[in-house]
């Protein structure tokens, strides 16, 4: 991984991170149910966001480096593990 991708990846983290524990204090506080689903899809859209981050880098680092290489198994693996992770399957 980048480490702009890494820095990126780890602030967004971050605020993921205190948008849940702001969920956990609107139950806590029995807040509207409609407020808290809306901050669940934000914190859904926010995910969604940070695993299409990491994708895009993986694909400019590794599945670049697996594509360029000489090697035809590493290349079959790189995307076999991407038509599975897109695919919602696990590898």
């Amino acid at each position: 991984m980048k480490d702009k991708t890494r820095e990126a990846a780890t602030k967004r983290l971050a605020r993921i991170e205190g948008q849940v524990r702001g969920v956990g204090g609107m139950i806590s506080e029995d807040r509207y149910c409609i407020d808290v689903v809306r901050q669940i899809q934000a914190i859904k859209a926010a995910l969604s966001g940070l695993e299409a981050l990491i994708l895009d880098d993986h694909l400019e680092t590794c599945v670049h480096q697996a594509l360029s290489g000489e090697d035809v198994a590493v290349r079959r693996e790189k995307i076999e593990e991407l038509v599975a992770v897109l695919g919602g399957r696990r590898k």
